[in-house]
């Protein structure tokens, strides 16, 4: 019996221990589209419902340093993109240069030369935080890059 409990306690320390690691450090799952941990970080970032027309869902964080950045790629309509746009408060970047390839890392999933060919949508708190987002209205294929310096 006290093998049991010890087991059992065992167990849910494990589990609790697991869950206060996923508040501080949430996992993100680059090289898996669609998973649990993809669809709850596209929930936590881009504030919007994962429609059923928002499919193939990869996400990467680099959190470790001063700087921040994450990044998803994924496939969805112009009205969840137009949505996308409102709730982060993007607007269309005129100058649309400086798309901060240099922090990005290089993924399948994230096409450089492809979204170097698109409009980007951006926003700042006009200090050390920054959104970028692209939509390839073409493939219904969407970029969005959050960062800070």
């Amino acid at each position: 019996m006290a093998e049991k409990v010890k087991e059992k306690t065992k167990n849910e320390l494990r589990e609790q221990t697991q869950k206060v690691i996923d508040k501080v450090y949430p996992p993100f799952d680059h090289d898996k589209p669609d998973t649990e941990n993809n669809k709850k970080r596209f929930k936590d970032f881009l504030k919007v419902e994962i429609t059923p027309d928002v499919k193939n869902i990869y996400c990467f964080d680099d959190a470790i340093g001063i700087d921040a950045d994450y990044m998803f790629a994924f496939n969805c309509n112009a009205t969840t993109s137009k949505k996308i746009i409102e709730v982060h408060k993007l607007t269309i970047d005129s100058l649309n240069s400086d798309n901060g390839f240099g922090m990005q890392h290089d993924f399948e999933w994230w096409d450089k030369d492809r979204i170097e060919s698109l409009q980007k949508y951006s926003w700042t708190n006009e200090n050390h935080y920054f959104k970028y987002y692209w939509y390839d209205k073409e493939n219904g294929k969407a970029y969005f890059f959050d960062f800070d310096m």
